[in-house]
């Protein structure tokens, strides 16, 4: 495991989706644009065209791995879609209960001690 790795699975904060350093368009891009270069040279400049593309494939590589590892600090990511679903029930429905519980309050007669 190297260094970079280990600090992203040391630090504990949490991330938003916002938070997310993901740039990977430039890079295909370049990719692309190296794979679709029409060249009618000798074999050396083919041969380092081709090392080049390697060396923009591993990049984007090392790009999306880093992605995955931000994403798996989002919150909320270990759960399936189902309880996420289910917990946004329950938090919907204890939302409710506490609002009609305020609202109960809200209209009772306040208590007035008198002294005598």
């Amino acid at each position: 495991m190297d260094s970079e790795e280990h600090n992203i699975e040391g630090i504990k904060k949490v991330l938003n989706v916002e938070d997310l350093n993901i740039d990977i368009l430039q890079i295909i891009y370049e990719i692309i644009k190296s794979i679709e270069k029409d060249n009618h040279h000798d074999n050396t400049s083919k041969t380092r065209d081709s090392q080049d593309c390697s060396q923009k494939v591993l990049e984007l590589q090392k790009r999306l791995d880093k992605a995955r590892a931000e994403i798996r600090m989002l919150p909320g990511i270990e759960y399936s879609k189902e309880q996420q679903l289910n917990h946004l029930d329950a938090l919907k429905t204890q939302l409710r209960l506490k609002q009609e519980l305020l609202q109960k309050y809200h209209y009772m007669y306040p208590f007035d001690i008198q002294k005598s």
